[in-house]
């Protein structure tokens, strides 16, 4: 029986099968995770059928010898955060329910605007602590989803330099966001 790596192997030569297999190995950890933040059945599918598209679309980029569940779950995580950011920036249109179901509905997504905002502004600021290196190579990994190896064929920086760049980033944000820890570790 093939290994996670022999499936990734032939996940980059285009093979559907290796893909299949490690869509079977993976698809319910993952579908449990992203369910145990969102407690949303339906938001949770999609989640998981999105990153398993990205990975097919991004096969090439793959290397077998790193984490494929930690690659996995970290475009995982960007397509949450971007829902996320897209529910707090869409524009509700009030139903025809009674007042207090309408005053209620807008007082919630106010309070989450404003709790997801002061979370933006502090990551802002927090990221003010790193150097300009840091920064982008935490924006591209963390924020814009690209692995390793595409940061690495990015911007011709060393696969260890930009592991330990991102590392560090991680530290020093950590630090400075612990008042948010919790949607922190959420997000990244």
């Amino acid at each position: 029986m093939p290994n996670e790596k022999e499936y990734i192997e032939g996940l980059i030569k285009g093979s559907y099968h290796d893909f299949t297999c490690l869509y079977e190995l993976y698809s319910s950890r993952l579908y449990a995770f992203i369910f145990s933040l969102t407690h949303a059945e339906p938001l949770a599918k999609d989640i998981v059928q999105e990153t398993f598209i990205k990975v097919w679309e991004h096969r090439s980029f793959l290397d077998p010898e790193q984490s494929f569940q930690s690659y996995l779950f970290t475009i995982a995580k960007n397509k949450l955060l971007n829902e996320f950011r897209k529910e707090v920036n869409r524009t509700l249109p009030l139903d025809e329910h009674t007042d207090a179901q309408e005053n209620l509905q807008v007082e919630n997504n106010a309070e989450q605007k404003i709790s997801i905002d002061e979370f933006n502004r502090q990551l802002s600021e927090a990221k003010k602590q790193l150097t300009p290196r840091q920064r982008e190579l935490f924006e591209l990994n963390k924020e814009r989803g690209l692995s390793i190896s595409e940061i690495v064929e990015k911007t011709s920086i060393s696969e260890q330099s930009v592991r330990n760049q991102i590392s560090m980033a991680m530290q020093i944000l950590r630090k400075e966001m612990s008042q948010y820890l919790s949607l922190f570790f959420i997000f990244f």
